[in-house]
């Protein structure tokens, strides 16, 4: 807790909404949680009238949408030892405890999994009955999305051998590489010093606005990779081979319509996102030139794509950053400011590094139920600020889905999931831009374009990768490393052009990229950011399309992305819908240029 002119600010989580008063024993509440399962599985498990009555498919409904109101992901108390191991992840008694939870809960629900599966199973003849019945109108998306993956789906007994199957055949294989690469420790000079870092601090650091340190870290990168290759090659074929079979019981077409279907977005969609941005790949290509010609090189190193240009020096102060971020938001709308200020006066906010706290940052929000929690690790960098203004801005659209949703619409669809957090965060960035000096303001945009770079353009190409990937391993049934090196060298190269050099061993380095063994997930990057800029540009427009907007952000999973982009006029199905919010990339870019050329930075 800290004093900001003799008010207290909270800088760590308040916990207390999730301290179990009525059931202050841990065993009692695991009781409770499988009591509140065993009724609804024992009340609807012999029952098939619900399969054939809306009026009685409603009331099962109803109690599901209480039982995950109640305990959802393990409710308070799973809640609780989940955010207390971010806290404290030394702390073994929690770590036992959250186990105990999420065994539970892998068991319970395998058991409730025969009421989705039934569901799914209703015949076609008869669904439309259940679609349009006004008792089932808030339930609508979801009978929707269970009956499009009727087909995909196997029995109960057989979705209970594949949900156990898939810790030894995929999570187990994931599990070992990610820990072979974060076990590797190396030695490496910074600032004449010699300091003992993991694999993750060494990535970072090969984007260090030092070349010596960034040139030595890039190299320990390489000898880390190079040393788990061969077994990165065995797990990622394994894994790929897992989802074939996968894929083949289920009769999935492709590799990717799983993704699709599980994301609620039309493969059709997905195809011409992709496309689109692949038709611009020039606008990332254009970006590594005007960075080479900034930094003043013929071309940039592989591991220098994310070097940033210019001195962000100045420093934010996690006070500082919220009364910046409260103004942009309340400027925005006054539900986005007030409901920031609740985060950071309520203590859903925990700010601060310390021994034994988890890294990085991000957004929860478990169940309608329960609070939103926000995790920062802020050290007063500019990065830190424009990071609690990204994860308010999962937690806004959080909040606005609470208020309008029930529990079983309550979240957003991977397709759509970065559209808040972007939209919030690029309006700060663009606040900062128009109050810097023309050094700053450089600097600033380039940073702004080199996110957009990543975000947009490069996991665009890292979708073609993996749908090369899975296409090609499908054809011979093994790839060696060199094979996938040279797939993933293709891809890489051709978003990034002919300013970044495609150095020897960066072939190699989709050995430790997590998102390709989610399958298919990194297309929600590009997706979301786009459909983020042009909402942006329609509020810059029109400052009440603020109010299309929120009714977005309020609507959760009760309706597709489609249709809910058609109730405000925009159709994602056409090409041009992409072709726009990618236009808003060039032009920064265009005005960027036009500033460095201006301050004599380029010829």
């Amino acid at each position: 807790m800290k004093k900001d002119n003799n008010k207290e600010i909270k800088t760590e989580w308040d916990l207390t909404p999730l301290l179990l008063k009525d059931d202050p024993d841990f065993q009692n509440y695991l009781m409770k949680l499988e009591g509140a399962y065993r009724n609804f599985i024992n009340r609807w498990k012999p029952r098939r009238d619900y399969l054939e009555n809306p009026e009685i498919l409603k009331e099962a409904l109803d109690e599901l949408e209480k039982l995950l109101r109640e305990f959802s992901g393990g409710g308070k108390a799973g809640y609780y030892y989940s955010l207390k191991n971010q806290q404290n992840q030394d702390d073994i008694e929690i770590k036992a405890r959250l186990a105990k939870i999420q065994d539970r809960l892998i068991k319970l629900g395998n058991e409730v999994q025969f009421f989705p599966l039934n569901i799914s199973k209703i015949p076609e003849i008869n669904q439309d009955k259940f679609l349009k019945h006004p008792d089932l109108i808030h339930y609508r998306n979801y009978l929707k999305n269970s009956f499009r993956e009727a087909r995909h789906l196997l029995s109960d007994e057989e979705e209970k051998i594949m949900n156990i199957k898939s810790v030894t055949s995929h999570e187990k294989w994931v599990d070992m590489v990610d820990r072979l690469f974060s076990k590797e420790l190396r030695q490496i000079e910074i600032k004449g010093t010699e300091e003992e870092k993991n694999f993750w601090e060494l990535m970072s650091l090969t984007s260090s606005a030092d070349k010596k340190t960034r040139d030595g870290a890039a190299r320990l990168v390489n000898e880390v990779i190079s040393k788990n290759i061969a077994i990165a090659e065995e797990e990622i074929n394994a894994i790929i081979t897992d989802k074939r079979n996968n894929d083949e019981l289920r009769k999935f077409s492709r590799p990717d319509e799983a993704r699709h279907l599980g994301d609620d977005i039309e493969t059709n969609i997905v195809d011409s996102m992709i496309k689109a941005v692949a038709n611009s790949f020039d606008v990332a290509r254009d970006y590594y030139r005007l960075k080479a010609g900034l930094l003043g090189v013929k071309k940039l190193e592989y591991h220098e794509r994310n070097v940033p240009y210019g001195n962000i020096d100045k420093e934010y102060s996690y006070n500082d950053s919220v009364k910046l971020i409260y103004e942009v938001f309340k400027n925005l709308d006054e539900d986005f400011s007030e409901i920031f200020k609740r985060f950071t006066d309520e203590g859903n906010m925990d700010v601060f590094p310390r021994k034994g706290k988890a890294g990085g940052a991000f957004c929860i929000h478990l169940g309608k139920n329960l609070p939103t929690y926000i995790m920062l690790n802020h050290t007063n960098r500019l990065q830190d600020a424009l990071t609690i203004a990204h994860e308010s801005g999962h937690g806004i659209n959080n909040e606005l889905i609470r208020a309008k949703q029930n529990a079983i619409n309550f979240g957003t669809p991977t397709s759509t999931a970065e559209v808040a957090s972007t939209f919030m965060e690029d309006f700060v960035i663009e606040r900062l831009i128009s109050e810097a000096d023309d050094e700053l303001r450089l600097a600033l945009m380039m940073m702004k374009l080199n996110e957009d770079v990543s975000t947009i353009f490069r996991q665009a190409a890292c979708y073609g990768f993996e749908a090369e990937l899975h296409k090609t391993h499908r054809e011979k049934g093994y790839l060696s490393k060199e094979e996938i090196g040279a797939i993933f060298k293709k891809h890489m190269s051709a978003y990034m052009g002919d300013f970044v050099s495609q150095d020897e061993g960066s072939e190699n380095w989709w050995a430790y990229w997590s998102h390709i063994r989610r399958f298919f997930y990194v297309y929600s990057y590009a997706s979301g950011l786009l459909i983020s800029k042009y909402m942006q540009k329609q509020v810059r427009k029109d400052k009440k399309f603020i109010s299309k907007v929120k009714e977005f952000l309020s609507t959760g999973t009760s309706e597709s992305p489609k249709n809910i982009f058609k109730k405000m006029g925009i159709d994602i199905t056409d090409d041009k819908f992409w072709d726009d919010s990618i236009s808003e990339v060039r032009q920064l870019l265009e005005e960027t240029e036009k500033l460095a050329r201006k301050m004599g930075k380029i010829k």
